[in-house]
């Protein structure tokens, strides 16, 4: 792999990481279509872009995280509430924590599955049939009213349905940051609070896929002459990824996801007759 390549597969993964365009279709449309290798043949490459998007996450989110900590230890101390800016308040932190808990659980579904999604990310025909599913979704959920729900108020039947449609964006061109603030808003949240759930929660969700690839990876074989090429990636994808969040959280303050509904429909449809006519 050159540096070249990493840098373009890094960018990829670090902007559809978490805009809504699906980043596992945009490199598997790069992969297959476009002969740009990386990732298929470089697994410990793929362990590193999680982790800069992880590291991504936890940089854009770091006070969250640490508020959540703080509370969480806080309700094992059989607290019930918090003081903050000299007023105290429930626990919301703490009951975020455990909405994004039970919004994880049904992730352990796909797990015997697997291989067969992994098989998946090199049919791009389906990949694009995914995009424009995804295109659908994101269209639909600019037609929905946002509703007033926060941690304070959200339900764990609703992060249990979030973590559902999460399952289904395991799949290769169906954005999991798009389905799941889809379904946060579908259940009565205000945008803002559904784009901030559907981050903190995938940070369980990209770990927990990390040390698969990790393990995936070490019975592989790493080429260490690699390395540094992989080093260069995995800082583009951080750097990116930071900057994709902050446009996700710009744009949900300011509007819908229409522009990337758009893009979406426009690149499953291209992808399809690529992959006819190639």
């Amino acid at each position: 792999m050159s540096i070249g390549n990493a840098i373009i597969l890094g960018l990829v993964q670090g902007i559809a990481e978490f805009l809504p365009i699906s980043s596992s279709g945009h490199l598997s449309i790069l992969q297959n279509l476009f002969g740009l290798s990386g990732l298929e043949s470089n697994l410990f490459f793929d362990v590193l872009l999680h982790i800069g998007t992880l590291v991504a996450i936890l940089f854009a989110y770091w006070s969250d995280i640490a508020q959540m900590a703080k509370e969480v230890l806080a309700m094992l101390r059989g607290e019930t509430s918090v003081v903050v800016g000299g007023k105290r308040r429930p626990l919301y932190y703490a009951r975020m924590f455990l909405l994004i808990c039970v919004a994880t659980l049904p992730l352990a579904l796909i797990v015997p599955i697997n291989d067969y999604i992994d098989i998946l990310s090199g049919k791009t025909g389906f990949v694009g049939i995914a995009l424009i599913l995804t295109a659908c979704i994101l269209l639909v959920s600019d037609k929905m009213e946002q509703g007033n729900k926060s941690a304070k108020d959200s339900l764990f039947k609703d992060a249990l349905l979030i973590g559902l449609c999460q399952c289904v964006a395991t799949l290769p061109g169906i954005s999991r940051s798009g389905v799941t603030i889809s379904a946060g808003i579908a259940t009565g949240h205000r945008r803002e609070y559904a784009v901030k759930f559907s981050l903190l929660m995938s940070i369980p969700a990209v770990l927990a896929a990390t040390l698969l690839e990790l393990v995936k990876a070490i019975k592989a074989g790493i080429d260490v002459s690699l390395i540094p090429a992989y080093l260069v990636g995995m800082v583009v994808a951080m750097i990116s990824g930071v900057f994709s969040i902050r446009v996700i959280r710009t744009i949900a303050k300011r509007g819908g996801f229409g522009g990337f509904a758009h893009y979406c429909l426009l690149a499953g449809v291209l992808t399809i007759v690529l992959t006819l006519v190639f």
